[in-house]
């Protein structure tokens, strides 16, 4: 007998990657077999009849936050790390669109020869007609991280949910899994748990907006095959951070 596919459990989600996901075994930079794998990831959720939202950091290729620590003015570094967010959004859509998935580049700041501006109820549109928005350039302001743009736009978009994709981490744990052998392990934290033991999910801003709209935040492993679906069908591991 054929398995019955597996209801999702959520119907509009946004998915938020930082920028170092994209860089593969480099140090730097886009690595586009990593950026493919990603896609593929994106696709096969997307071919449940999920409604995707994405947000991609843009650290890979520059960090606001580490150049204004060398001196360089800090809303200046800040632009130029959205600029980095776009090139990311456009390397992902190249990938998705390969793949047949309809996607959008939607930019806070205005390039209209590479990306659609911001326009909210357009952006939605292009959600119920199953093409895949990928926000960038953050919120368009200095002094605001992708974390917050991704809160920001999963509140705007009505998102049911927001997914963080982490390498290497299975969910949130209460220390550095990675440098102690005996960290535990989260399958429920709340908001405020999260802030009260500053648990790296993300800034504080970000997870008081989350917070603040009832906006569930599940923290799964990116690069363990089907995670992004896993989560959705109810299988692997991760974290949910809410009320």
């Amino acid at each position: 007998m054929a398995e019955t596919a597996q209801e999702p459990t959520y119907k509009r989600v946004l998915l938020k990657i930082s920028g170092e996901a994209l860089m593969g075994p480099q140090g730097f930079g886009l690595h586009p077999p990593t950026v493919e794998r990603i896609a593929e990831e994106v696709k096969s959720v997307h071919d449940m009849g999920v409604e995707i939202c994405m947000v991609i950091g843009g650290g890979n290729i520059f960090r606001g936050l580490a150049g204004s620590a060398q001196g360089m003015e800090r809303t200046t570094a800040d632009y130029m790390g959205m600029l980095a967010t776009v090139m990311n959004a456009l390397a992902m859509q190249s990938s998705l669109e390969g793949l047949g998935v309809y996607t959008r580049v939607i930019s806070a700041i205005t390039m209209n020869e590479v990306a659609e501006p911001y326009i909210r109820r357009r952006a939605v549109r292009h959600l119920e007609k199953k093409r895949v928005c990928i926000f960038a350039g953050g919120t368009g302001n200095p002094y605001f991280t992708t974390d917050t743009a991704a809160t920001l736009r999963a509140n705007e978009m009505n998102c049911e949910a927001i997914f963080m994709g982490k390498n290497g981490v299975d969910g949130v744990y209460d220390s550095d899994p990675k440098t102690n052998p005996d960290a535990k392990r989260f399958e429920h934290v709340t908001y405020d748990e999260v802030l009260q033991k500053h648990l790296k999910v993300m800034d504080a801003s970000a997870i008081a907006l989350a917070r603040d709209n009832h906006k569930p935040i599940i923290v799964f492993p990116l690069d363990e095959p089907n995670g992004f679906k896993g989560v959705l069908e109810g299988k692997g591991t991760y974290t949910v951070v809410r009320d």
